[in-house]
């Protein structure tokens, strides 16, 4: 019997630009552990960023792109739920009126990002929405579905063939990639990881 997730969050382009963060959450996402969504625009700025920091992956990451929307098959939020939105909302930088506009048109619970600078609680708080930094959602959403989270990193670290990492390096990895409170569960869990 497969359960709903209790959760939907919106993950900004911050979370899904580091291989890493983007592919824990998706692979809790895929595994059920939450509801993940993101837009065209989300992914357009990941992407984007990620070839101005990598010019040897401009045009290559449409693999990584299409992965992540086949794990996810309802990933977005269209722009013609959130775009209407757009200009009643007003934070401090208006190029992520959007993300919150897509929160809001699909009833996210969170937006998980780490420019917080940006969403200012107060204006979240008017929309129900929490507003959370990746490693504090994964252990959240760890803590009310441990067996699924288990059963998601485990096949995350399965995936890794270069190199193939055992359990402990496997959670340095996480850890160095900004998830260390992520990597401390990994490494309680190892024996199940």
């Amino acid at each position: 019997m497969i359960v709903s997730p209790l959760h939907t969050a919106i993950l900004d382009a911050c979370v899904l630009y580091p291989i890493a963060i983007a592919d824990a959450l998706v692979s809790m996402a895929a595994e059920g552990v939450f509801t993940a969504k993101w837009t065209v625009r989300i992914e357009e700025e990941w992407m984007g960023a990620l070839e101005r920091q990598r010019p040897d992956l401009v045009g290559k990451l449409g693999v990584r792109r299409d992965s992540m929307r086949e794990a996810i098959q309802d990933w977005e939020v269209p722009e013609s739920a959130w775009g209407p939105l757009v200009p009643s909302i007003h934070l401090p930088d208006p190029n992520d009126a959007h993300v919150l506009a897509a929160a809001i048109a699909c009833n996210a619970d969170y937006i998980v990002t780490f420019n917080f600078k940006d969403f200012p609680r107060d204006i979240l708080n008017e929309h129900g929405i929490i507003l959370s930094d990746p490693d504090s959602f994964i252990i959240e959403q760890w803590d009310m579905d441990p067996i699924g989270a288990i059963l998601a990193f485990k096949q995350m670290r399965a995936r890794r063939k270069k190199p193939r990492s055992g359990p402990s390096e496997f959670a340095d990895i996480l850890e160095r990639a900004g998830l260390p409170m992520t990597a401390n569960k990994i490494r309680m869990a190892a024996d199940l990881i």
